[in-house]
C-alpha cells in the first residue's frame, strides 16, 4: 500500500500542476491580455488636446486613454514624457504617434509596458536615422509649411500654409485657431538621430492620410511597409485624426484586440 501511495502522490502534483497552468487564474496566460490601456503622443506644432474626438470614442468604448503632452524641446525630453506617461500605466499599451510623435514612440516604444504601436500620418524612422533623414527619403511635397527656427530654436509652421497643409480638411475658423495654438518644436529635434525602432519587435499599425500634405502619402507607404504594418488609408489631411476620428480610432482599437500578435 505504501508502493502503491508513493506512486499515486507524483501523478496527482502533476495532474495539479496541469489543472493550474490552464486556470483561469493561473499567473501563466496561454493568450495574450486583453490591452485597455492606449497612450497617444501628439506631433510637432500641435498639442494634445486636438485628439478630443477620439479620446471621446476610445473612452465609450471601455478604453482608459492618456494624452501625452510633449515639450517639444528634444527627441529625447519627449521620450521622457512618453515613458512618465507609459510607467504610470496598469498594464500593457497601446502606443499612438502622430507626425513627429511618430519618432517618439519609435524610440520609445521598445518600453515592456508598450503592446503594439500605431501611426497616424507619422514619422517611422529606423534607428540611427534622424526624422529629417526620413523625410528627405521620400518625395519632395508640392510646398514645405515649415519654417526656419527663430533666434530661440523653435520651428513653427508658416501660417500662410498652415489651412492648406497642415488642416485642409477643417474649417478655415478651425485652422486658425489651431495656427495660433500652435506648439513650436526645437528645430534641432528633427536632426536627433533613433537609437532604437520599435517597430522591429512590437505589432504595428499604420493610417496613411491620402491627401496629407505635411508628410507625402508616398512616404508613409514606404514607412510602413519597412515597418511590416498593418496599413489602413483614410481620406484625410495630416490632421486626419480631428476629421476622421472615427476611421483613427478604429484602427487603434483593432491594435489593441490584436496585441501581441507580429
Amino acid at each position: 500500500m505504501k508502493t502503491q501511495i508513493n506512486f499515486i502522490k507524483p501523478l496527482l502534483a502533476v495532474a495539479a500542476a496541469y489543472l493550474f497552468a490552464f486556470s483561469p487564474i493561473s499567473g501563466i496566460a496561454q493568450t495574450a491580455p486583453v490591452v485597455k490601456n492606449i497612450v497617444i503622443v501628439h506631433g510637432a506644432f500641435a498639442d494634445a488636446s486636438g485628439w478630443e474626438g477620439v479620446y471621446k470614442i476610445l473612452k465609450k468604448d471601455g478604453y482608459n486613454v492618456t494624452l501625452v503632452q510633449n515639450p517639444l524641446t528634444s527627441l529625447n525630453d519627449d521620450v521622457a514624457a512618453t515613458n512618465r506617461a507609459l510607467e504610470k500605466q496598469d498594464g500593457p499599451a497601446v502606443l499612438v504617434g502622430h507626425s513627429w510623435g511618430g519618432s517618439v514612440i519609435t524610440e520609445a516604444g521598445v518600453s515592456s509596458k508598450v503592446a503594439s504601436l500605431v501611426y497616424v500620418a507619422a514619422f517611422a524612422p529606423e534607428a540611427g536615422q534622424s526624422t529629417l533623414d526620413v523625410y528627405q527619403s521620400g518625395p519632395p511635397l508640392a510646398k514645405n509649411g515649415i519654417l526656419p527656427a527663430d533666434k530661440n530654436g523653435f520651428a513653427y509652421f508658416d501660417k500662410a500654409l498652415f489651412h492648406e497643409c497642415f488642416a485642409a480638411d477643417l474649417s478655415v475658423e478651425k485652422a486658425a485657431f489651431m495656427f495660433d495654438s500652435q506648439q513650436p518644436i526645437i528645430g534641432s529635434s528633427f536632426v536627433a538621430r533613433l537609437t532604437r525602432a520599435a517597430w522591429k519587435n512590437k505589432p504595428t499599425y499604420a493610417v496613411v492620410a491620402t491627401e496629407d500634405k505635411a508628410i507625402n502619402p508616398e512616404l508613409e507607404r514606404a514607412m510602413y511597409k519597412r515597418a511590416g504594418a498593418i496599413v489602413t488609408e483614410v481620406k484625410g489631411s495630416h490632421v486626419v485624426f480631428i476629421s476622421k476620428p472615427e476611421a483613427v480610432a478604429r484602427v487603434i482599437e483593432t491594435a489593441a484586440k490584436n496585441a501581441g500578435k507580429k
